[in-house]
């Protein structure tokens, strides 16, 4: 009772938290962080530097002009996107990046949205 006066939400967190997919954390790791750059901090700036990098190698591509620029840009891309899987794997491994799951319905909802959306491509293959 006295639970439910000061969180009134605990039943809805606690069902959220069962949607979680996370690995353990490392024993050991702090609960509260310094100033100081971690390996969870270097490993996240990496893998936000990959996605920054693919991003614009995938513009790169698709406005190159010259056939093996494109083919160099592209083989950049796939190197670019490995490195970003490695360090996602790696976080996840480690309990640094969690996902959620998310219900059939929603997803089935989310589905329906956006295939929606395809009747209004100018180009349907």
């Amino acid at each position: 009772m006295i639970n439910q006066l000061l969180n009134p939400n605990g039943q809805q967190q606690q069902q959220q938290n069962q949607n979680i997919i996370q690995n353990p954390k490392p024993p050991g790791e702090p609960q509260v962080k310094g100033p100081e750059m971690n390996d969870r901090d270097f490993i996240n700036d990496g893998l936000s530097t990959c996605k920054y990098l693919a991003e614009g190698l995938n513009i790169a591509a698709w406005e190159s002009s010259h056939q093996q620029l494109h083919a160099d840009y592209l083989q950049m891309l796939n190197e670019t996107q490995q490195c970003a899987r490695e360090l996602y794997n790696t976080m996840f491994q480690k309990g640094w990046y969690k996902l959620e799951a998310v219900e059939q319905q929603k997803l089935q909802q989310a589905y329906q949205q956006f295939n929606g959306y395809s009747s209004q491509f100018p180009y349907r293959g």
